[in-house]
């Protein structure tokens, strides 16, 4: 365990923002995403699918940004870890380090260190369940744009 307390429950406390904005964007955005296609009938199919998926993939991008803010914002407090393999606390660095933790992939290159270990943890998990109802949100989409043709 880490002994500075205050470090923990300020990476804690950012951790609970990040997931509760990503969780709230993402609904909103879907929710808006929904609404949006509802309207374009009139339009191709295949329009329809390519605005949707861009959509979505904004959505995930803005996700990695807010998780990349945060973490951005805790690097320049030296108590709530650093990037090992970073030159230094970059915003793009952040950004970085945040997409390859939200999508799971990891490459190693850049490690926290310190209590953000957290922050990145909680962010895989996230990053998991946000895109498994991407999923979910597609194949419903996808079966009312087929039931309709």
């Amino acid at each position: 365990m880490y002994a500075n307390w205050a470090a923990n429950l300020l990476v804690c406390a950012a951790t609970l923002g990040a997931v509760l904005s990503c969780v709230w964007v993402h609904y909103e955005g879907l929710t808006l995403l929904s609404r949006w296609m509802a309207r374009m009938h009139e339009r191709p199919m295949r329009r329809r699918v390519l605005y949707m998926m861009l959509g979505m993939l904004l959505l995930h991008v803005a996700e990695i940004w807010i998780f990349g803010l945060v973490l951005w914002g805790m690097l320049h407090w030296p108590e709530a870890g650093t990037l090992v393999g970073d030159p230094g606390p970059t915003l793009l660095d952040a950004v970085y380090f945040s997409a390859m933790s939200y999508t799971t992939v990891g490459f190693g290159d850049v490690v926290p260190v310190g209590p953000i270990r957290f922050l990145a943890g909680t962010e895989a998990i996230t990053g998991l369940v946000l895109i498994g109802w991407t999923i979910s949100f597609t194949a419903l989409e996808m079966e009312r744009f087929w039931r309709v043709r």
